[in-house]
């Protein structure tokens, strides 16, 4: 197959449906919007959703769960992902947004102790989990909650 030779796949092209040009095109007169009604107003028709006064399906569906609007959102590290930092690096949430570790600060940065960490570090967070504290101790580094 060369370039000349490509063509778009059989029925994949339809010339667009030219209305109001006259009763012989098909789509004259009305300009296939039937006789009057609702749907063949300028403007007409239901919004989205609309039964025609029945309850809609959304509003008949059970409700479920709870949406709590204080709650904090905080963007997560492991250990193993300071590992690129040099030994005695004081670690803050800016300087994990500046070298892109996180991509965004939220509430707050947890840091979690997944994986290994050989560098000695002071690391500076929000939160800590237990497995982390004990994985940047005993690399002989420390934590402190901001």
């Amino acid at each position: 197959m060369k370039l000349h030779e490509l063509k778009p796949a059989e029925g994949s092209r339809f010339a667009r449906k030219r209305v109001g040009r006259g009763y012989g095109s098909g789509l004259g007169k009305t300009s296939g919007r039937g006789q009057k009604g609702q749907k063949a107003r300028s403007g007409g028709g239901v919004r989205l959703g609309f039964e025609g006064g029945q309850n809609p399906l959304l509003q008949r569906l059970p409700k479920k769960g709870f949406k709590n609007p204080t709650r904090k959102i905080y963007s997560v590290v492991n250990v193993e992902k300071l590992n690129r930092f040099e030994n005695g690096t004081e670690i803050t949430p800016e300087l994990l947004l500046e070298t892109r570790v996180i991509r965004k600060l939220n509430d707050g940065v947890k840091v979690l102790g997944e994986g290994k960490l050989e560098a000695k570090l002071t690391v500076k967070a929000h939160k800590f989990s237990a497995s982390a504290i004990e994985a940047i101790e005993a690399a002989g580094g420390n934590t402190e909650v901001i």
